[in-house]
C-alpha cells in the first residue's frame, strides 16, 4: 500500500500544476483578449473624435452662435403654438417668467445704451447738441438768489414786465461762454477731414466749387437724370 501511494502523489501534483498552468494562460489570454477589445474601442472612438473635430473645423465661425439662435428661435416658436392653443397671451406669459434680477439688469442695460440714433438732419443733430449742452450746466444758486433779490417782483415777469436789454452777463459767465464755443471750435476740427481725391473719377466740373455743386446735384436728383447722362455720354441723346 505505501508503495501505490508513493506512485500516485507525483501524478496528482503534475495535473494539480497543469491545471493551474492552464487556469493562468486562460486568464492571460482573457486579459489579453479584454485589452485587446479596450484598445479597438478606444481606436474607433478617437477616430470618431477626429472625424466630429474636422466637421466642426469645416463649419462657420459663427456656427454655435447660429445654432443656439435657431434652437432659441424654435423654442419661442413652440412656446408660441402652446399658448395660442391654451388661449393665453405669449407676451404675458413670458414676462410671467422672468425674474426681477433679469429684469432689473435688463433695465440696467437699457439705460446703459446710447440713445444717439445718429444723424438723420440738422434739425435732430442740433437738437441733440442743445441737451448735450443743457446736461452740462451747473446752476449757479448763489448767483440765482441774488439776482432774484435784485430783480424783486420782476424775477417772474407778466405781460406788463419790461425788463428786456437790462440784464448785464457777468464777467465769468462770458469767461465760460467763450471756453466752451472754443471747445467746440477744436472739437469741430478734429472732425473736419478733406476726402480723399479719386484720380479714376469722371471729371466733370471745372473747379473745386463746381465739384462740391454737382456732388450735391447728383445725390438729389441723380437717380433722375441717370438715364439723360448715360444717353448723353453714347452720343444717342435727341
Amino acid at each position: 500500500m505505501a508503495d501505490i501511494t508513493e506512485e500516485c502523489v507525483p501524478g496528482a501534483d503534475e495535473e494539480t500544476s497543469d491545471s493551474l498552468a492552464s487556469e493562468k494562460r486562460e486568464a492571460r489570454l482573457r486579459k489579453f483578449r479584454e485589452l485587446h477589445f479596450k484598445r479597438n474601442e478606444a481606436r474607433k472612438l478617437n477616430h470618431q473624435e477626429v472625424v466630429e473635430e474636422d466637421k466642426r473645423l469645416k463649419l462657420p465661425a459663427n456656427w454655435e452662435a447660429k445654432k443656439a439662435r435657431i434652437e432659441w428661435e424654435l423654442a419661442e416658436d413652440k412656446k408660441k403654438k402652446e399658448c395660442a392653443d391654451k388661449g393665453e397671451d405669449y407676451h404675458r406669459v413670458k414676462l410671467l417668467e422672468i425674474g426681477a434680477d433679469d429684469a432689473e439688469r435688463w433695465e440696467k442695460k437699457k439705460k446703459k445704451k446710447n440713445p444717439d440714433p445718429g444723424f438723420s438732419g440738422y434739425a435732430e443733430a442740433q437738437l441733440r447738441q442743445y441737451q448735450r449742452l443743457t446736461k452740462q450746466i451747473k446752476p449757479d444758486m448763489e448767483s440765482y438768489e441774488r439776482q432774484r433779490v435784485e430783480c424783486g417782483k420782476d424775477f417772474h415777469p407778466t405781460s406788463n414786465t419790461l425788463i428786456h436789454g437790462t440784464h448785464v452777463p457777468s464777467s465769468d459767465g462770458i469767461d465760460r461762454m467763450v471756453e466752451d464755443v472754443e471747445k467746440q471750435i477744436e472739437k469741430r476740427a478734429k472732425y473736419s477731414r478733406r476726402r480723399a481725391y479719386n484720380d479714376d473719377a469722371d471729371i466733370d466740373y471745372i473747379n473745386e466749387r463746381n465739384a462740391k455743386f454737382n456732388k450735391k446735384a447728383e445725390r438729389f436728383y441723380g437717380k433722375y437724370t441717370a438715364e439723360i447722362k448715360q444717353n448723353l455720354e453714347r452720343g444717342t441723346a435727341v
